[in-house]
């Protein structure tokens, strides 16, 4: 969905100033917004990030040394290139503290986007190679419609499958694979 610029006010200005609902990012020099996530999309939004959050965010039954954000507003260049993954993980010894505004300015080390009818080819085709451009070193894609989980490492500036996870398999899933993930739990 495309909206249109206010005269004299910035990109970033634009950005911040979508209406309640709409969540923007700013991508290779555009303005992409996008409506709240559908029920399905939420769900495995939520339990992806309540599954990795104990082991990796708080070290219970895993190695800890992550946070694990939902939605976070990462400003791979400030208020000029911005994403707005739905999940985003960093290791602690590269973003010691969180930021006091809502600006990520460190590249995640794991990036995940849920794939939806109205973003699926602006995740595959747009940020995935942002990301890839700014050293992120995992991405996974969800799919809740699907029910699949692509799995992606950075290798040479390109993205490497890891694997392809399906219905109501178990997986271990670099760079999370000290654990394992029940797709079925992602599906609503």
């Amino acid at each position: 969905m495309s909206v249109p610029l206010r005269r004299n006010i910035g990109l970033y200005e634009t950005l911040a100033g979508l209406p309640e609902g709409l969540t923007g990012e700013l991508l290779d020099g555009q303005i992409h917004t996008q409506p709240r996530p559908t029920g399905r999309h939420a769900h495995a939004e939520s339990v992806l990030g309540m599954r990795l959050g104990p082991p990796y965010q708080f070290g219970e039954g895993g190695p800890g040394g992550w946070w694990i954000l939902i939605e976070p507003e990462v400003h791979f260049v400030r208020d000029t290139e911005v994403a707005v993954p739905d999940l985003a993980g960093w290791r602690r010894e590269r973003l010691p503290i969180i930021p006091e505004d809502q600006r990520f300015l460190v590249a995640p080390d794991w990036v995940c986007e849920i794939l939806s009818p109205g973003s699926r080819s602006k995740d595959r085709e747009i940020k995935m190679p942002l990301y890839a451009r700014h050293g992120v070193r995992h991405a996974w894609l969800i799919d809740p419609r699907e029910r699949i989980l692509e799995a992606y490492a950075l290798c040479d500036a390109h993205w490497a499958p890891l694997g392809c996870y399906r219905d109501d398999e178990s997986a271990c899933v670099a760079p999370f694979d000290a654990v394992t993930l029940s797709l079925a739990d992602l599906w609503a």
